[in-house]
């Protein structure tokens, strides 16, 4: 089946956003997702990663069976941890570096580095472990685990209710028992895979139906669901707004109001957050064509290329957000703001391109030697 752009796009929307967003003193992180939407890049990149997994994975087992399904899907798992820990590698080295040149030992602290300084050799096997996690290395961990979760999601494709009432299942015990992977030193996972699975799992039945597989009965298209979806995210947009821009309003609303908001975790997929990003999903699906002309265009494209070569990109898009930092603490100019977002994305865009190309050159047949 021919390959679904639009996922592609927005995941490479995603990415692009997961970089504006870690970079502290970034103006450009007041316009993404997060300050309109309960939902923003993560629960995007979950939700893709379960669309993407139907067409990779559940094809194959369609086609070879489960156990081949499976195997491939393990060699992505083996890829992903591979760089999970070179990313931890690079990034301590980079912070680390940083904080000694810069003399800025909050560095360490703030992205929880400081484990290494204190006991490096536990540290490390923690880490080997995915039991430390700094910020801003805890998505690839949660990945790892959903694609985990995905070979006995393999073997109940065929049954899409009993693998959602799972799946639910799992989720609502682990928001409402607090049940968690351990974390090394204090508390859980900041993403916890047992409840964010659920997003991955309904994301894995979008991909089924997309491909013609066995899915959930989703609803037909329906004017009165587009309004339900605009209106839950209008309103979802005016609470935050108000809670982080009008703190005149916010001192005449009950005290309820921001107690409910504080209470919109993100650590096992609240609710509101899970009805967020599905209410994002129908829209795009309502409003953009899977054979809209303009995904592959000149604009589109560069957001395309990012989305299909998303590890290489996102683990870049880690470091590079750790030196945008370091650029805008000594200079925060709208001059240096447009110029730091702008070269970031061109690095991005460049290692896609750069990706992209050595692929195509993989694909390409081996000559035959010469008689």
């Amino acid at each position: 089946m021919k390959r679904d752009l639009r996922a592609d796009l927005f995941r490479g929307l995603a990415l692009w956003m997961i970089v504006v967003n870690h970079t502290p003193g970034n103006a450009l992180s007041q316009f993404t997702l997060k300050n309109f939407s309960f939902a923003d890049a993560t629960e995007a990149f979950v939700l893709l990663a379960g669309y993407a997994g139907a067409f990779a994975y559940a094809g194959a087992a369609d086609r070879q069976g489960w156990a081949m399904a499976s195997a491939r899907a393990l060699r992505r798992v083996g890829k992903l941890y591979m760089a999970h820990i070179f990313l931890l590698v690079v990034f301590t080295a980079q912070v680390g570096f940083s904080a000694a040149a810069l003399d800025r030992g909050t560095y360490l602290d703030e992205l929880a580095l400081d484990p290494f300084a204190e006991a490096p050799y536990r540290t490390l096997l923690e880490a080997l472990l995915l039991r430390f996690q700094p910020a801003f290395l805890d998505i690839l961990p949660l990945y790892i685990v959903l694609l985990l979760l995905l070979l006995p999601m393999l073997a109940l494709r065929r049954h899409p209710l009993l693998l959602l009432g799972l799946s639910f299942a799992i989720w609502a015990a682990a928001r409402g028992f607090d049940v968690n992977f351990p974390r090394w030193r204090e508390g859980g996972w900041f993403f916890n895979p047992l409840g964010w699975q659920l997003l991955f799992v309904l994301g894995f039945f979008l991909g089924q139906a997309a491909r013609g597989g066995p899915t959930l009965p989703w609803p037909p298209r329906s004017r009165l669901l587009t309004a339900a979806a605009l209106a839950y995210l209008t309103g979802c947009a005016v609470a935050l707004v108000i809670e982080a821009r009008m703190p005149a309003v916010m001192a005449v609303l009950p005290a309820g109001f921001a107690q409910f908001l504080a209470s919109v975790d993100k650590t096992s997929l609240h609710p509101m957050r899970l009805l967020a990003i599905l209410a994002l999903c129908w829209l795009v699906v309502m409003g953009v064509p899977r054979d809209a002309a303009w995904i592959r265009g000149r604009v589109a494209r560069p957001f395309v290329l990012m989305g299909q070569h998303s590890l290489p990109v996102f683990c870049f898009g880690i470091l590079l957000s750790f030196l945008a930092r370091v650029v805008l603490e000594a200079e925060d100019g709208l001059l240096m703001q447009w110029l730091v977002n702008l070269l970031c994305l061109a690095a991005l865009i460049a290692l896609a391109v750069l990706s992209d190309w050595q692929r195509e050159g993989q694909r390409l047949p081996t000559p035959a030697p010469a008689q």
